[in-house]
């Protein structure tokens, strides 16, 4: 089942130093705060989920329907509707809201983005081919993605064929990231790394998927200095 999703947006990125001098680039993610809109049943729907909604939205860009809905959930209109599957939602009420407090025993992230867009690009650019030779008769070819298809048999181009075309601007999602640091004051996120789309660009970020084991940089630093001090006292 799906664990609890903020959204917000991407600020830029920055860096953070610890004690030990070293440097780790972060991205600053401003969440906002989500409000449950509804609680759906397995005996209406087949499934067990809430409805949650993210930002404000003018009730003139609303249409009549949505109007009528916000108005019988009794709740400001929200600019994103999105349902989170579950085992049991009976600890959920409408009305409730949470921030990025929900990360707080959380180390790791999977955040989900839109890739900055490149509009119509080569196969060079698009998929890392060599590209033709530069010498030995190639003429005005030397970018081109070479031969596409066979001969009579099967006389097509397969689908999914890696040529030229749109790049960019699609969902992605990149794993495992670590929480540096929270400001939950200002709801922001601090987390390691770079992340897909540019600066004011939607984020969505959930619990990381994957059971991970692997030490956070702070624990790296205690269990450094932890076996420094020991050293020491063997030397004593």
């Amino acid at each position: 089942m799906s664990s609890l999703e903020l959204i917000g947006k991407k600020i830029g990125m920055t860096r953070e130093f610890y004690e030990t001098g070293q440097s780790v680039p972060v991205t600053v993610l401003k969440m906002e705060k989500a409000r449950v809109i509804g609680l759906i049943d397995k005996e209406k729907r087949g499934y067990t989920a809430i409805q949650i909604g993210f930002g404000n939205i003018k009730s003139s860009k609303l249409t009549n329907q949505m109007k009528g809905f916000f108005a019988k959930k009794n709740t400001e209109p929200r600019k994103i509707l999105k349902e989170i599957r579950m085992a049991n939602n009976s600890e959920y009420k409408e009305g409730n809201e949470f921030g990025i407090e929900i990360f707080d025993d959380v180390k790791f992230v999977d955040v989900k983005s839109k890739t900055i867009g490149k509009g119509f690009a080569g196969a060079m650019k698009r998929h890392n081919f060599s590209g033709l030779r530069a010498t030995h008769g190639v003429s005005i070819s030397h970018r081109s993605h070479g031969s596409t298809g066979q001969r009579q048999d099967p006389g097509k181009v397969f689908k999914n064929k890696k040529m030229a075309g749109h790049m960019g601007d699609k969902y992605r999602t990149m794993q495992n990231l670590e929480i540096i640091k929270k400001d939950m004051e200002n709801q922001l996120l601090f987390v390691k790394g770079s992340i897909p789309g540019s600066k004011n660009s939607e984020v969505m970020v959930t619990k990381s998927i994957k059971n991970i084991n692997k030490f956070t940089i702070t624990e790296k630093i205690e269990a450094a200095n932890k076996a420094k001090k020991i050293s020491d006292k063997k030397k004593k």
